[in-house]
């Protein structure tokens, strides 16, 4: 894995200008597995098939504190909303951590993410298909 890779992917994706398929692509080919985003202390950890780990500082503006309570319809509508183009992932982040995801976790081979509330709520997203 390489560290300058997931850090301008990271940081190309809060600032509006790499799609959320286009990291994806870039993460694995670096050896990225999964990864896992940590609301609580805004830390993405990232991991590869052969155990290493790499992780990065996740920098988002005007990021609110995460709900008490978990809204399922809120995390599916702000996956709709940056999946159609009409936010950046910067406002993603603050929409789920409003909506009380606590982290997430993005399996890359299969396609899956994850997203966890503070009380162990859960939502199973499967990367959209290509139309």
């Amino acid at each position: 894995m390489d560290i300058k890779v997931l850090e301008d992917c990271d940081r190309l994706a809060l600032e509006g200008k790499l799609s959320f398929p286009e990291s994806v692509q870039r993460m694995a080919s670096t050896g990225v597995e999964r990864y896992r985003a940590d609301l609580v202390r805004m830390e993405k950890m990232h991991y590869s098939a052969t155990g290493e780990t790499l992780g990065v500082t996740m920098e988002v503006a005007g990021a609110p504190a995460i709900a008490d309570s978990f809204n399922q319809s809120a995390v599916k509508d702000a996956l709709v909303t940056i999946q159609s183009g009409k936010i950046d992932y910067a406002e993603f982040l603050r929409r789920i951590m409003s909506a009380g995801v606590a982290d997430y976790g993005v399996w890359l081979r299969s396609g899956v993410s994850i997203y966890f509330g503070r009380a162990g709520e859960f939502y199973v997203e499967h990367f959209p298909t290509k139309k």
